[in-house]
């Protein structure tokens, strides 16, 4: 991803792209990132730059995971989609970031059905979280505390339920980031809530 031309932090988010994911839920964030000055990676989670999503569109990556230190992001964000998700979930890579980040109270986002990761992980019992409506049982049964609400922000941890919401989960991650202010000056920005005529 190109870096913004201004940069409103020098903080960096990773977003993780495994073959197969709903490409939306990573763009949508990754735009509003951009337009609040914050650096955002797409990090292919395979072995090429070259990532297809669930929907067969097709992007370049900026950097290969077997390349980069997870660890030197602020945040990173789990996109959903299927098979991307499962993708995601059998990264030994992923999988050891998403438990270190979240036991070490450091920020994840993820969306649709990649809270399911953590979940499975039994990494969020006791949190409130969402997910598509699919992968909610999934987290209940780990022990989650579901929740219907569009994004779900409980400390480090930020969810939401998928496509549709993935604009939300990028704003909820420039005020996480860094402020309500940010936030609303990019929703204004992209007249997000405008209404169609009737």
């Amino acid at each position: 991803m190109p870096t913004p031309d201004t940069l409103a932090t020098g903080k960096k988010v990773a977003v993780l792209v495994a073959p197969g994911l709903e490409e939306v839920e990573a763009l949508a964030v990754v735009d509003v990132l951009y337009r609040a000055g914050v650096r955002t990676d797409l990090v292919a989670v395979a072995d090429s730059l070259e990532v297809t999503s669930s929907h067969r569109v097709t992007f370049l990556a900026d950097v290969l995971l077997a390349d980069t230190d997870l660890a030197a992001y602020d945040l990173v964000l789990l996109p959903g989609g299927i098979p991307g998700t499962p993708n995601l979930r059998a990264s030994q890579a992923v999988t050891r970031e998403v438990r270190r980040r979240l036991e070490a109270g450091e920020p994840l986002a993820a969306i649709c059905a990649a809270p399911s990761v953590p979940a499975e992980l039994g990494l969020l019992r006791g949190r409130r979280a969402t997910a598509n409506p699919a992968f909610m049982q999934v987290l209940a049964e780990h022990g989650a505390e579901v929740s219907e609400e569009g994004v779900v922000v409980d400390g480090n941890l930020l969810t939401s339920r998928g496509m549709a919401t993935a604009t939300d989960l990028g704003l909820a991650v420039i005020e996480h980031l860094l402020d309500a202010e940010a936030a609303d000056r990019v929703r204004t920005a992209i007249v997000y809530g405008s209404r169609l005529p009737s």
